[in-house]
């Protein structure tokens, strides 16, 4: 817009929108700003919290060796089978269950205990850890699985059993029947 008088001429322009730093738009700024960061702390956090629980690198590699099922004798069909689990990755893993088509009845995770006096009896075990870069080898006098022999079992037979683990998921084999005295029994 010009402007002109007798004494002078003055020149004066307005801009509709002239940017200035009012309170408003400071604080408008700053918290589009402090939107990405946030996003980004958060997230940081996050995955540090995951690298400092175990869960990065490698998962859980789980493999099951050394199958064995004791044939049972006397009047009995409750016998127990053993496996060696091997946990070649980063993280840890639990054996949480084991299930059998070729048993019948219930199949449980076990632990034989003794008592004060010396006496033996089994205990049923939740679960078992299989610690990363280790190994969880099953006996006779540990942890075993407890089920009920199927009724035809003969000496070298195979038996199917599938290992449920909490984060490597169901890994499936094969146990051999074997006797209980079978050095071959203890993986």
């Amino acid at each position: 817009m010009t402007r002109t008088t007798d004494r002078q001429t003055t020149t004066r322009t307005t801009d509709p929108h002239p940017w200035r730093p009012t309170r408003r738009r400071l604080t408008d700024t700053l918290l589009t700003a402090l939107a990405p960061v946030a996003a980004c702390s958060v997230a940081l956090g996050a995955l540090s919290t995951w690298v400092a629980s175990g869960r990065a690198g490698d998962p859980a590699r789980i493999e099951v060796t050394a199958g064995r099922v004791f044939l049972p004798y006397g009047d009995t069909r409750d016998t127990a089978a053993f496996f060696r689990i091997t946990n070649s990755g980063d993280a840890d893993d639990r054996l949480v269950r084991v299930s059998s088509p070729g048993v019948g009845g219930e199949v449980t995770l076990g632990r034989h205990r003794t008592t004060g006096g010396g006496a033996a009896y089994r205990a049923p075990v939740d679960s078992a850890a299989v610690p990363a870069h280790g190994s969880l080898t099953m006996s006779p006098h540990g942890l075993d699985v407890i089920l009920r022999a199927g009724a035809r079992w003969e000496l070298g037979d195979p038996v199917p059993f599938t290992l449920h683990f909490r984060r490597s998921g169901p890994v499936t084999v094969e146990a051999v029947v074997v006797s209980p005295g079978d050095v071959r029994a203890s993986p």
